[in-house]
């Protein structure tokens, strides 16, 4: 008897079937997801053959002829890595490249922040802020779980990371369309009647969408509010130094919680105030009460990324570490960085310039008052949807536009697509 004669002897004894029935899929009942609300509006700015279309959508820092900027400081920092001689391609550790790791928790808490000086702080790298938000929302559901606030509007995955991880998502107020800035009371008022112990996601510098920020005493007043109800705060920092070209300034939140004496997490990003998108570069940082939970806290992120990612990739926290460990480069980087920072801050006043120039109806403070790469409208989902289609001006339903799409080559037929469409759409 062959081989073939004896499985089909065996499956015949077995009463097996000789082929799978064509008609049956285990995957009858998957439905089609939606796309990507950010990624599809990119694909049909791509799909355009308009010459003069204008994207305002994607959250990436572009130049001044609208092109990707890859800084020098960058290419500086990959030649030496790949010129090394002993560069190998090992696997990291699993909470990541150590120098790049504790320059990260440096650079948010900063170098004489009491968790670092008492050694109380975990940092673990992570595929992005995005990673880093997923990797300590895994981890706050199996040891701290409690309701998440985040703020309406936010960055538009922070519920499905949040939902995904197993945390109950809730909401508070943060954006005021009548004075177009920080609906304050309302925040505070919303905190203070959710559950004692809730966890509050904080932007702390250039929120997303809004672009506006609270002001130090503001700040002040939310912390006094988050520990009076004993909420965790968990902040996510996708945009520091970016913001206003100022690291410290940028981390101030941040830095004055941890002087309050509050445990917390914040989520690192080099995406964009280094410019590495593709490279997924991030941080998770905890600061704890005791050196002794912090070593408790890393062996908990190491166990939940194993079985996540396994590990880091290693390249960009090589290039970050580079830059944020040699004072030569580290100098440089500060200047790149103001120069992206500026030129954002220059294109909020040439907007606000035109619309004023314009006599666009309606107040446009906002723009020069919000701070960060985006800038939230105030218009509508049908104004949004005419900018579209009529003046292939791509940006979110929401009204918010990435203020680095704009450049003085679009900026004035921009401002005149956002005057007609003001004047003429409700």
């Amino acid at each position: 008897m062959t081989a073939g004669e004896r499985v089909s002897s065996i499956a015949s004894h077995l009463g097996l079937k000789g082929k799978m029935d064509a008609g049956v899929s285990v995957f009858n009942n998957v439905p089609m997801a939606p796309p990507d609300p950010i990624l599809h509006l990119n694909t049909l700015y791509k799909a355009d053959p308009n010459p003069h279309k204008i994207n305002l959508g994607v959250g990436a820092y572009r130049d001044e002829q609208g092109k990707p900027w890859v800084l020098p400081v960058v290419r500086k920092a990959e030649h030496i890595i790949i010129e090394d001689p002993a560069l190998d391609h090992e696997y990291l550790p699993i909470d990541g490249l150590k120098t790049f790791t504790e320059a990260s928790v440096r650079l948010i808490l900063g170098k004489s922040s009491p968790a670092v000086l008492e050694n109380r702080y975990v940092g673990c790298q992570t595929i992005s802020g995005s990673g880093a938000v997923r990797l300590g929302a895994a981890f706050l559901a199996r040891f701290r779980k409690a309701p998440i606030y985040i703020s309406k509007p936010t960055w538009g995955n922070h519920r499905a990371i949040f939902a995904d991880a197993g945390l109950e998502v809730r909401e508070y107020p943060y954006w005021n369309p009548e004075v177009r800035g920080l609906a304050l009371k309302e925040l505070l008022d919303t905190l203070k009647s959710a559950p004692n112990g809730s966890i509050i996601c904080l932007h702390p510098c250039a929120h997303n969408p809004t672009g506006v920020d609270p002001t130090p005493e503001e700040w002040k007043l939310i912390a006094e509010v988050i520990r009076d109800k004993s909420h965790f705060p968990f902040f996510d920092c996708a945009y520091q130094g970016f913001a206003s070209g100022d690291l410290d300034r940028d981390a101030g939140a941040v830095r004055y919680f941890v002087e309050q004496g509050f445990e917390l997490l914040v989520a690192q990003s080099y995406s964009k105030n280094i410019g590495l998108y593709g490279e997924r570069t991030g941080c998770l940082t905890v600061v704890t009460r005791t050196p002794e939970q912090a070593t408790a806290v890393r062996s908990q992120l190491c166990k939940l990324q194993r079985a996540m990612i396994s590990m880091p990739p290693a390249f960009g926290a090589r290039i970050v570490s580079m830059i944020l460990n040699d004072e030569k480069l580290f100098g440089q980087w500060m200047v790149e960085l103001k120069t992206m920072a500026d030129r954002i801050i220059t294109m909020r006043r040439e907007l606000f310039n035109a619309l004023s120039e314009l006599g666009t109806p309606g107040t446009w403070k906002h723009i020069v008052d919000q701070i960060g790469m985006f800038s939230y409208t105030g218009l509508n989902a049908n104004q949004v949807k005419v900018l579209i289609e009529k003046y292939h001006v791509y940006l979110t339903d929401n009204g918010r536009i990435s203020m680095a799409g704009l450049n003085s080559g679009n900026i004035r037929r921009f401002a005149e697509a956002l005057d007609w469409v003001v004047r003429n759409v409700k």
